[in-house]
């Protein structure tokens, strides 16, 4: 059996685990249109809610102040796809922004020390959350150690490491160059989102028309199936949590390179987000269905939905309990047409 074979037969045509009638051809067809869509439907909605009722919503300004607060988060959820792609979890995010930033903040021009690597501090940082996805993509597939508990174990590794570089004084950048990049635009793009689309570009090539996205999906519709039909299951696991670790340590770099300093918690609060917002968008928790333009829309649902209330004077609790509630519903959306695939909970 093909990896092509596979993908068309054990991923797509599965997705309740049952019988193949055309009525339950037909509601599946609908529950993928639903999960596909749905998020995408939600985004307009609540972009034409808040553009009524939050006058300043729908100004150029905000709209751009959007895009920029999505950039890092979107990053971040290219790497958890893909990782949830195969049916894992990746929990170190925070821990391999903590790291990387301060290694970067450290090795640039910065305050507190004589180093002045330039774009090689970039390389050497970007090093770092591959080791750590490394790390994590070995233990989990060689080891066959959940790779909840590994990750969150190197999580607060990587707060660890992050916390002895940091040491008594906050090191600020001052390279220039990288200081530029905080305010700069590339053909009238601000950085940060450049960087954000280089990475959605990135992932969806590798996802859509690579080999290796092809065994991506395949492992997680069915990891049994996959190791059958020859895919090597470990070294694919291996190469997303690294691919995950890079995807990571970029988002803490150009979080660092934002706040102008090296701080250990540069990450605090992105896990939950990146994570929620892919769930959000439609990827399922147990693999095998979604993709990194679900994630986008996903980033950009909580974002506007965040936005939309600041603006519209919403109580901060309020805030948090309306993006609770759409999280529960869209793993209640998502997960529920694999119940019978899954068969219990996990």
């Amino acid at each position: 059996m093909t990896t092509g074979a596979l993908d068309r037969k054990g991923v797509n045509s599965h997705p309740d685990g049952g019988g193949e009638s055309k009525t339950t051809g037909a509601s599946d067809k609908w529950r993928r249109l639903i999960i596909s869509f749905g998020p995408l439907v939600a985004l307009g909605v609540l972009c034409i809610v808040f553009s009524i009722i939050a006058p300043k919503f729908a100004t150029g300004s905000n709209v751009m102040a959007i895009i920029q607060q999505a950039s890092i988060p979107i990053v971040l959820a290219m790497g958890a796809t893909l990782v949830i792609l195969v049916g894992g979890i990746d929990l170190s995010i925070e821990g391999v922004m903590a790291a990387s930033g301060l290694t970067f903040a450290l090795l640039v021009a910065n305050s507190v020390n004589g180093n002045n690597l330039g774009f090689a501090a970039l390389i050497i940082a970007l090093l770092v959350g591959v080791a750590f996805g490394l790390l994590n993509g070995v233990i989990h597939a060689k080891g066959r150690i959940p790779s909840f508990l590994v990750t969150l174990g190197t999580w607060f590794i990587g707060l660890g490491v992050a916390t002895v570089l940091f040491g008594t004084t906050t090191p600020q950048i001052s390279d220039p160059t990288f200081v530029s990049w905080a305010r700069q635009s590339w053909l009238g793009i601000p950085v940060v989102v450049v960087f954000a689309i280089g990475a959605v570009v990135v992932t969806t090539v590798l996802c859509k028309w690579t080999r290796f996205g092809i065994q991506t999906y395949a492992i997680g519709g069915d990891e049994a199936i996959s190791r059958v039909a020859g895919i090597p299951v470990a070294r694919v696991k291996i190469a997303l949590f690294v691919l995950a670790g890079l995807f990571s340590a970029l988002g803490g770099i150009l979080a660092t390179i934002r706040l102008g300093v090296g701080e250990v918690g540069v990450g605090d609060g992105n896990l939950f987000l990146t994570l929620s917002a892919v769930v959000v968008g439609g990827t399922l928790l147990s693999g095998g269905r979604g993709g990194p333009l679900h994630s986008v829309v996903g980033v950009l649902l909580l974002i506007v939905l965040g936005n939309g209330l600041l603006l519209s004077g919403a109580n901060p609790y309020v805030q948090q309990g309306a993006q609770g509630l759409i999280i529960v519903l869209a793993v209640i959306a998502t997960g529920w047409p694999a119940r019978k695939r899954l068969r219990i909970v996990k």
